[in-house]
């Protein structure tokens, strides 16, 4: 074996697994993340900066350092609501709120104050802004949006008809066995071929289009709809893809009920309907003999 020319494929290849973690936001399909820079008033970076992510509705924790250059990522994370917190000697602690959404890279940058590290300051008001992390065209449909908007159907792609350019596709359209399942047309292109995901599982027909099973929309957390310049994180397409994902618990009790009350009391005579109808045909054939 010629062990020079084994180093020179191997070793470019070995240097990029071991950064590939670092150089990457890592979001994948179910899941979202955040990545950003720790900067000190001057715009200069921090680096070996203590990172510590927290879930505000499960309390998960999950430390980590900044690089040599003052960055980081938090690989993938499960939508919902963080706090990141970041502290490093003779700067304050800062404490940043970010809403983690699914298949979004969200930016988690932070500068740092110069003073004790006892000092925690809290940055507030950082609503979900226009995404400068990823090129990829998309919207996610929140989980505010899918329960209080109101919804023709049981079919939880309707919703994302709510993103511009995307309408709902009949599946008769494409094969008459698929008739009550719905695709998604993306920008008038054939949605045959548009990829559905549920929580990283696909659940596209490969054979006709639409899906091949469907969720209540009262079990969805949210979903994304990508239309074009779909990144890594998104399966192969031609047409957009939807992401969705499910809900998962937290630390308080939560859930809902159904049910269904049907009575005689409260429905139709059909009896006394069935003697009315009969009344006004009978006067009509009268009236017509006369």
């Amino acid at each position: 074996m010629n062990w020079k020319r084994f180093a020179v494929f191997t070793l470019p290849l070995f240097v990029f697994l071991l950064f590939a973690g670092q150089v990457w936001s890592q979001t994948t399909i179910a899941n979202g993340s955040i990545q950003g820079t720790v900067t000190d008033p001057t715009g200069a970076t921090i680096p070996n900066a203590k990172i510590l992510i927290t879930n505000t509705d499960t309390q998960q924790k999950l430390e980590m350092k900044a690089s040599s250059n003052g960055t980081y990522s938090s690989g993938p994370l499960i939508p919902g609501n963080y706090v990141v917190r970041v502290e490093s000697s003779n700067f304050k602690t800062t404490e940043l709120p970010i809403t983690v959404q699914v298949g979004v890279t969200s930016a988690g940058n932070v500068q740092l104050e110069v003073g004790s590290a006892s000092t925690v300051v809290e940055v507030t008001g950082n609503a979900v802004q226009v995404n400068t992390e990823q090129a990829i065209v998309q919207g996610v449909v929140t989980q505010d949006q899918i329960e209080n908007l109101p919804v023709n159907g049981r079919n939880f792609l309707d919703l994302a008809q709510l993103e511009p350019g995307v309408q709902i596709q009949d599946g008769e359209n494409f094969d008459p066995t698929k008739a009550g399942f719905s695709s998604i047309s993306f920008g008038g292109r054939f949605g045959r071929t548009a990829r559905i995901e549920v929580d990283g599982l696909d659940v596209s027909d490969e054979t006709v289009g639409t899906t091949t099973t469907s969720i209540p929309a009262s079990a969805i957390s949210e979903f994304q709809v990508a239309q074009s310049s779909l990144d890594l994180s998104n399966e192969l397409t031609s047409s957009g893809a939807v992401n969705v994902a499910t809900r998962s618990g937290t630390n308080a009790y939560h859930g809902e009920a159904y049910g269904a009350f049907r009575d005689s009391s409260i429905a139709a005579n059909l009896l006394a309907l069935c003697r009315l109808l009969f009344s006004a045909s009978s006067l009509e054939a009268i009236s017509a003999d006369r």
